[in-house]
């Protein structure tokens, strides 16, 4: 049962990705769908992982559900490093150095305002 939670939940990710990646395309050469799609998704897993699961009722199984299938579907690493190389073999390597320091500086902050931010309130 476990299995197929994570799954449906994947699925249900990786379409709201996919709506969202839509949603945000444009004709800029900058990858700003993942990266807006990543940066939100580092907030929401840490505030689930810190703050909500924990208080939660909800059986393990669908917090892994949540956490590994739906977040994990809506984010990705593959994407970002995808990305990554395609500005590099554009010749826009300034670009992709940007694009780096924000993903990882940006997610690890967006981390760490998600963690039990409602403590620090």
């Amino acid at each position: 049962m476990a299995y197929l939670l994570v799954g449906v939940a994947g699925a249900l990710g990786a379409l709201l990705r996919y709506i969202i990646g839509f949603l945000l395309f444009t004709d800029s050469i900058f990858p700003f769908a993942t990266l807006a799609i990543n940066l939100i998704g580092c907030y929401i897993l840490a505030y689930l992982s810190s703050v909500a699961l924990p208080k939660s009722r909800l059986p393990l199984t669908l917090q892994s559900a949540i956490t590994t299938g739906f977040l994990g579907a809506f984010t990705t690493f593959s994407a970002f490093s995808l990305e990554t190389v395609e500005l590099v073999n554009r010749g826009e390597t300034l670009l992709s150095i940007v694009y780096v320091l924000i993903s990882m500086v940006g997610g690890i902050l967006m981390s760490k305002l998600g963690w039990k931010s409602e403590v620090s309130k």
